[in-house]
């Protein structure tokens, strides 16, 4: 019976419907052989440590901030670069290497923008230091330990830095509010050339922060009658009050922009 029905399925399409039928039948069967197997990589999925998972999401976090940090540069280096080297003849152009920290304790004083980071003198950090956070600066480093630093936010009241305006490259210095919201310019003259929207970075005088960082844009203009100065407010670029993770920045003499972790 067996060779003649393989005779009667190789000549003709009599027995087409019924191993369609039979197919259909055992469908169920080898569905629920591959179940187990099935059911063991789903468990395999479901019970991944949470540990493991929280872990994989903070390197993602770490490494997104890196990787804006370093493209924060983006915007100076379009407009200036090419500019920069034909006019002072630069062959090399300096970078900067990146450690990521974690804020791990803020003042209790509120009239001072001081931060805590879980970096210190076993890792390289130096007072002076510039931090940055994703979107621009944050500070500078103000006291190591070996563990920890403490970091001197911009936006405090005894914070200083020299800025450019991105537009026209007007030069200003950039003080501390004592709203971490806050900036002020000091001694832009009525006359000077800056208007609401202005985006301003370090413009690397006093060689404590590195030309080009973002710092702020311009939120307000006020001329006050009988002052020969602008009372200009900024709006700081970096979260001072929001960011988790803070970038430390290391001169690289030789050039090379070494990621350290």
């Amino acid at each position: 019976m067996a060779a003649a029905l393989l005779l009667i399925d190789r000549n003709t399409s009599l027995l087409g419907p019924i191993k369609t039928g039979v197919g259909a039948l055992l469908a169920p069967l080898g569905w629920l052989a591959n179940l187990p197997a099935e059911t063991a990589r789903w468990g395999e999925g479901q019970l991944q440590p949470r540990e493991s998972l929280e872990r994989q999401v903070q390197q993602l976090e770490q490494e997104l901030l890196i990787y804006r940090g370093k493209l924060q540069q983006g915007v100076e280096l379009a407009a200036e670069n090419s500019r920069l080297r034909a006019l002072f003849n630069a062959t090399e152009v300096l970078s900067d290497s990146l450690m990521v920290s974690e804020v791990v304790g803020l003042s209790p004083n509120p009239y001072r923008h001081v931060l805590t980071i879980n970096r210190g003198s076993q890792d390289r950090v130096t007072a002076g230091q510039p931090v940055i956070d994703a979107d621009g600066l944050v500070g500078q480093v103000l006291e190591v330990s070996e563990s920890t630093s403490t970091v001197l936010a911009i936006t405090d009241i005894s914070h200083a830095l020299p800025v450019r305006s991105l537009r026209n490259g007007v030069r200003s210095v950039a003080e501390g509010s004592g709203d971490k919201n806050r900036l002020r310019l000091r001694f832009l003259s009525t006359t000077t050339d800056i208007v609401v929207g202005d985006e301003l970075v370090s413009s690397g005088l006093g060689e404590r922060f590195p030309a080009g960082y973002p710092v702020g844009r311009v939120v307000s203009i006020e001329r006050v009658t009988g002052r020969p100065f602008l009372e200009v407010e900024v709006r700081p670029a970096a979260s001072i009050d929001r960011s988790h993770y803070l970038l430390l920045l290391f001169r690289d003499s030789s050039g090379a922009a070494a990621v350290l972790r």
